[in-house]
């Protein structure tokens, strides 16, 4: 943060009088996990900001996006629980899971719809 006419001296000074505490973070490496990709700034700046006692963190590097794999983690558990509680076999009740996003409750309700038509 800086105000044009100010040296970082007495912009401490003005923050400090604000109740503005900065202290700078040797930081390696950032990652913003979000549901389909991480967002990774490598050798960021990161300065950790309290203001009035609300903590706030200023990153400034150059960020790098990397998409990830977001499909569900399916076991034999899950497939059996699903073939038995839908009477489907393997393979469909694989499908089912995977259509579902892992939810195994929907997939079971979404094969007994099938049935019903």
């Amino acid at each position: 943060m800086m105000i044009p006419g100010m040296n970082s001296r007495q912009m401490k000074q003005a923050m400090k009088k604000m109740g503005v505490q900065q202290e700078d973070l040797q930081a390696e490496e950032v990652i913003i996990r979000l549901a389909d990709k991480d967002i990774i700034i490598s050798n960021p700046d990161v300065a950790k900001v309290n203001m009035m006692g609300q903590e706030t963190y200023q990153i400034v590097g150059e960020a790098n996006v990397v998409e990830r794999d977001v499909a569900p983690e399916i076991n034999d558990e899950d497939v059996e629980t699903v073939m038995e509680q839908a009477q489907v076999d393997k393979q469909t009740a694989t499908q089912a899971i995977q259509d579902a996003g892992g939810d195994l409750a929907q997939a079971i309700l979404s094969l007994q719809e099938e049935n019903e038509e």
